[in-house]
């Protein structure tokens, strides 16, 4: 007997050491788990960060871009070739406001090989049901077609209050969208989901509908065909990229000439005018305000009410009177050239005070109130700030535009005019959307997939009767679905990394300066915290730089960073011995803004411009940003590159060569 209760002992210990080893793996599996699926979380979000932050940066030189424009257009001593596209009244090629849809049917000819849709007005669902069918086979809407589209939507949005009213007692709910960016498979899928818009399904789009994305007048089309054919239920915000000049810089523009090449000229006139009559804001039940960007401590929604929305064409353009303005507050401060990131600054024992909108002013200024000044700031402000969680309501740095506002803003504003919620878009949000401020600010962002594919998931916001928030999130899925989430957070991170590798390689001069300070023997290396200032100070980014090293720069075995590694796997596109460093890099760093003046100039759209516009260009574009290069070294360049000598080249060729190219593409690893 005694033998048997042994045995059965022996197997029960045996038994019980078996169990704890399965909990002792289950546990490091788990723990194992946790670690890699954190790992993944961490590069995912710096991932983000950086996408973002070179957004943000890319926005403030569009602010700085902006000024340029205004130069060009207002001193350039060829206007015509400069400004014809939106000023000039002699073009033919501008929309005239009384022009009627048989008019147009006069002008424009519809061949019978077209087989996309055929409109006629009144529109009706069967003809946004052809469009919707038309775009998801990549079909194009003729330009007969899309100019008197656009000048019906013009002709409905002119009657619309600058604040639009809306009541959920006349349908169970309301669907609010974000940011669609040109991404037409997002809309489709709204669609899908949520139903097309109708009398029972109302919607509010809240601006950014187009940019970035390749299929930005696709979105315009439906969204106006719906808008005609439901005027009061489905509800249309202007967002920050309803402006033409911000249509230069983010690929609208060049997508509306690349798919319109006879009459794109015509159609982006009328859209300027319709983008300046969209409304400002919508309001449901009196309680729920929603506008594009945000608000701040100044916004007044009984002046935004009141004023001529569609004199701002463009807020990167302000009116005649705030730039004399500016110029006059220049004058009375001596010059200088702070930080990009300062917001106030002492000038000659002044306070230099730089507003939300980015207007500078001195404190206690005795210039007088200007209308035109304010209206351009509302407007700027609504459309352009972002919440933050600390109180008050400061200049919004990293964009360069509008302001930060805090919950007590949000509180003000409430009080003032008993509402209960703010619904904005305008930042992208992983997951779609994000409520701040307490509940009260919700930001909803519908452009899924919007840095990289896989990058974030899109959503949209179902009010109702009650206003209580149901959000709807999905994510457009053409390839990730193939992937794991570790080959997914590593397509994120490779591209994130490539981009700023770029924004590094661009700013290869002032980097080595700042390396330099830091490396006071010669030695090449440096200790990573001042690695880090050095990039920070120069690149303005907030990055966590430190944390990125590994992947950016070399370090040695006494933990030292090499900071000439940062270039190693960089080089520029196809050098030309004539174009010296600085003036390759220069070149690099300003490609995109100058691809854009220079698509403004060339007049028949053919990639060519005479050798003496470019280098004219050229001077007035550095002189205004007090780029330092030398003018014979650009004309030796452009020379170099009339490979026919007839006076004409191709930009679009030179700036490819001013591109820079990943030697070595590390492929993303754990």
């Amino acid at each position: 007997m005694g033998s048997i209760i042994g045995t059965m002992g022996c197997s029960s210990s045996v038994a019980d050491r078996k169990s704890e080893n399965v909990i002792r793996a289950a546990i490091l599996i788990q723990k194992w788990y946790r670690f890699t699926m954190a790992r993944l979380e961490m590069r995912r979000r710096y991932s983000l960060s950086i996408f973002q932050s070179i957004e943000y940066a890319d926005e403030q030189d569009q602010l700085q871009l902006s000024n340029f424009f205004t130069f060009m257009l207002d001193h350039c001593t060829h206007p015509d070739a400069v400004s014809q596209i939106f000023t000039s009244p002699s073009a033919p090629q501008v929309v005239d406001e009384d022009l009627c849809l048989k008019e147009f049917e006069k002008k424009i000819d519809v061949p019978d090989s077209y087989y996309g849709p055929r409109l006629s007005f009144p529109l009706t669902v069967e003809d946004a049901n052809a469009l919707l069918h038309a775009f998801r086979n990549e079909q194009l809407l003729h330009a007969r077609y899309v100019l008197q589209l656009l000048s019906e939507t013009r002709r409905v949005l002119k009657e619309m209050p600058n604040i639009t009213h809306l009541s959920t007692s006349y349908s169970k709910e309301i669907t609010v969208c974000g940011d669609l960016h040109g991404n037409l498979d997002d809309l489709l899928l709204i669609f899908y989901k949520n139903g097309l818009p109708s009398e029972q399904n109302r919607y509010v789009f809240n601006g950014d509908f187009v940019d970035r994305g390749k299929n930005s007048m696709e979105i315009l089309i439906i969204l106006f065909a719906f808008l005609l054919i439901y005027p009061n239920d489905l509800h249309l915000n202007r967002g920050n990229h309803e402006d033409y000049i911000m249509n230069l810089r983010y690929g609208f523009t060049k997508e509306v000439s690349k798919k319109y090449k006879d009459h794109w000229k015509q159609i982006l006139c009328l859209l300027r005018d319709v983008f300046s009559w969209l409304p400002l804001a919508t309001i449901i039940d009196s309680k729920v305000l929603i506008l594009h960007g945000g608000i701040s401590d100044t916004t007044d929604l009984d002046f935004l009410n009141a004023l001529e929305r569609n004199k701002l064409k463009s807020l990167m353009r302000p009116p005649k009177s705030v730039r004399n303005r500016q110029d006059q507050v220049k004058k009375r401060i001596p010059t200088t050239k702070p930080s990009k990131h300062i917001a106030n600054q002492h000038v000659a024992g002044k306070t230099q005070h730089i507003s939300s909108s980015g207007f500078t002013e001195p404190s206690g200024s005795d210039l007088p109130p200007d209308p035109a000044l304010k209206e351009w700031k509302q407007i700027l402000d609504i459309l352009w700030s972002d919440p933050r969680s600390q109180n008050g309501c400061t200049p919004n740095k990293c964009r360069g535009g509008g302001c930060y506002f805090g919950p007590d803003v949000t509180a003000k504003l409430f009080e003032r005019y008993n509402l209960k919620m703010l619904i904005r878009s305008h930042e992208f949000k992983p997951e779609g959307y994000e409520i701040s401020h307490d509940g009260k600010v919700i930001t909803i962002f519908s452009a899924s997939n919007y840095y990289e594919e896989g990058s974030n998931r899109g959503a949209y916001i179902k009010l109702n009767p009650e206003l209580t928030p149901r959000f709807v999130q999905y994510q457009v899925s053409k390839f990730t679905r193939r992937q794991n989430l570790r080959e997914r957070v590593g397509t994120i991170e490779s591209s994130a990394l490539k981009s700023l590798r770029e924004k590094i390689y661009a700013h290869r001069s002032e980097l080595i300066s700042a390396f330099a300070q830091y490396d006071v023997n010669g030695t090449g290396r440096i200790s990573v915290n001042d690695w880090a200032a050095a990039m920070e100070s120069v690149l303005q980014l907030e990055l966590p730089w430190r944390m990125l090293r590994s992947q950016l720069a070399q370090m040695n075995s006494d933990g030292e960073v090499d900071f000439m590694s940062c270039f190693y796997d960089l080089k520029m596109g196809q050098p030309t011995k004539e174009a010296q460093p600085a003036l390759a890099e220069t070149l690099c760093r300003y490609r995109k803004d100058l691809e854009i003046i220079f698509n403004i100039i060339d007049k028949d759209h053919s990639g060519l411009i005479s050798v003496e516009e470019f280098s004219q260009t050229w001077r007035l574009f550095t002189s205004h940003l007090g780029i330092d290069t030398q003018d014979d070294s650009i004309d030796k360049l452009v020379l170099s590159i009339d490979y026919n000598k007839d006076g004409h080249i191709d930009f679009n060729e030179f700036l490819e060569a001013f591109h820079v190219v990943h030697r070595l593409e590390k492929k993303a690893t754990s």
